[in-house]
């Protein structure tokens, strides 16, 4: 996800990134995915606008232990947005779920989602099948 003055911002970073992006599932809300598709090539599910629904949409697949990573650009300018932000927050603490909302922590956390530093996640929190 990403607030509108940093969906360039996303597209880029999932441009540099499309090698490790490709080795797993994503997901975007629906402007933001758009995009992301658009300019990688990628497959992502897309869910609503964020402010549609759509945050709610992923916040669901955060507690129902299906997303192993967020990565929500944000920009401090937009105050109305950050509601959301919160909430997305508050359900990755509760599930331990690594949590982005700056390019700096967003690559940190892609490159240790490359060398399998998240793998822990199996063993805390493991996905029924």
């Amino acid at each position: 996800m990403a607030h509108d003055r940093k969906k360039e911002l996303m597209v880029q970073f999932c441009i540099a990134y499309k090698g490790i992006l490709a080795q797993h599932q994503l997901c975007a809300t629906n402007t933001t995915g758009k995009l992301i598709a658009e300019a990688t090539g990628l497959p992502i599910t897309m869910y609503l606008h964020a402010n549609q629904g759509g945050a709610q949409q992923i916040g669901a697949r955060i507690a129902y232990n299906e997303i192993d990573l967020v990565i929500f650009l944000c920009d401090p300018g937009n105050k109305a947005s950050f509601h959301e932000v919160n909430q997305i927050e508050r359900l990755c603490d509760q599930y331990m779920i690594p949590f982005a909302t700056n390019i700096a922590t967003a690559e940190v956390l892609i490159q240790g989602l490359a060398r399998g530093d998240l793998d822990w996640r199996d063993i805390v929190n493991p996905k029924a099948d």
